[in-house]
């Protein structure tokens, strides 16, 4: 019994402790939330309301974070959040090396063409290659991957700071779930000792006789 109640304590402790955790992440989330909103409102205000909208939105968009669930042997769940901008050499280096092979074959085109064609056909051809090459480069690389692009170059400090805020919100977000995963799984055990404690207590409890 008294390495029952031991038991039944340190998860009690466990519990609690994952509830401070959690509610300071909560706590630390909204913080975030709330400055995140407050630079945006700072932005529209110093480029104008148009100017930073869902008008400006790319036409085609690709998520920059994918975020994994992984069951673990407690049975709680587990968040991650994979960025893609961790693949960012990789794709710079293979952009680059596709764009120089674009320019070689329109090179050898357009000579192929001024040996055959007119002059007129070749520079057509050439102008269209060098625009296939731009608009292949333009999608696939990945600074214009970047949501800051969609609003201009040369972006205020405030646009960068809530972008900053709430990409960290992203993170505290997948946290707060395991975080939460955690709790329910701890307040489980900790709900089965109690019952098999008042089962024991039960059986060992003196009958009273009555007279």
């Amino acid at each position: 019994m008294r390495d029952q109640n031991i038991c039944l304590d340190e998860q009690l402790l466990l519990f609690m402790d994952q509830l401070e955790a959690l509610e300071e992440k909560r706590h630390k989330l909204n913080s975030l939330i709330e400055g995140g909103w407050f630079s945006i409102a700072k932005a529209r205000y110093s480029m104008g309301n148009k100017q930073v909208s869902s008008l400006q939105y790319a036409s085609e968009m690709e998520p920059l974070v994918h975020v994994e669930d992984s069951l673990m042997e407690s049975g709680t769940v587990e968040f991650k959040c994979n960025r893609a901008e961790n693949k960012t050499d990789e794709l710079t280096q293979n952009n680059s090396i596709e764009d120089i092979g674009a320019k070689e074959g329109g090179l050898r085109r357009r000579i192929n063409t001024k040996q055959k064609e007119d002059k007129e056909e070749g520079a057509s051809e050439q102008q269209e290659t060098d625009h296939q090459g731009k608009t292949k480069t333009e999608s696939t690389t990945p600074e214009n991957r970047d949501p800051l692009k969609w609003f201009g170059i040369l972006v205020p400090q405030n646009l960068k700071q809530a972008q900053s805020a709430f990409r960290e919100v992203i993170t505290l977000s997948a946290e707060i779930a395991s975080i939460q995963s955690a709790i329910l799984a701890s307040r489980k055990e900790m709900q089965a000792q109690m019952k098999e404690k008042q089962e024991k207590s039960g059986k060992t409890k003196p009958e009273i006789i009555k007279d």
